[in-house]
């Protein structure tokens, strides 16, 4: 759910008025061209940089995806590689004069979070979360990381925390409870 709420976030921006794009940092499973119905997957370039394919709405969107031949062409890359990739995908990317570039990134504490932490000036994180025992193991270890690397915690998004039953309206919790994540 952290590629639809970073799309869903980028779209409710731009519609406020803000300037907006989105970078995809999740280099070996990216989703956010998906979640814009973007099917063009090649971003051009020149010798000022790359440019990002732009969703209907007009939203600067670039991911691995959009620099391969085929979204089911797999990257089989190493960290290194990979964190190099999403530097570049900052630095080296037209996205124009914007207010906010959204980053989504991969689940975990891995070198992309690390590299985006370290590397890149960010104003900080929101952490989208599922009521899962397993799932909130993984984001509290994503809070736990950026509080250990200073970057202020904006929010949690807890995504898919219950359904509303269409007849009686009683909301059911399919994945169970929060456990206190959120508080």
């Amino acid at each position: 759910g952290k590629s639809l709420v970073t799309s869903l976030l980028a779209v409710s921006l731009k519609n406020a008025g803000h300037s907006v794009a989105l970078l995809d940092a999740d280099v070996t499973g990216p989703s956010a061209a998906r979640a814009f119905g973007v099917d063009e997957m090649d971003a051009t370039g020149d010798e000022n940089g790359i440019f990002p394919v732009v969703t209907k709405g007009g939203i600067p969107l670039l991911g691995a995806n959009n620099l391969l031949e085929s979204p089911t062409t797999p990257i089989v890359w190493r960290g290194t590689l990979i964190s190099n990739l999403v530097t570049q995908m900052f630095t080296d990317v037209c996205y124009g004069e914007k207010e906010v570039l959204l980053i989504d990134m991969p689940p975990g504490t891995g070198d992309v979070p690390l590299t985006v932490f370290q590397s890149l000036p960010i104003d900080g994180a929101i952490v989208v979360a599922t009521p899962q025992d397993l799932v909130n193991e993984v984001v509290a270890k994503s809070i736990n990381m950026a509080k250990l690397m200073k970057v202020k915690l904006l929010g949690v998004v807890e995504n898919m925390a219950y359904i509303t039953c269409p007849h009686c309206g009683e909301k059911i919790s399919v994945f169970g409870h929060n456990n206190g994540l959120l508080t």
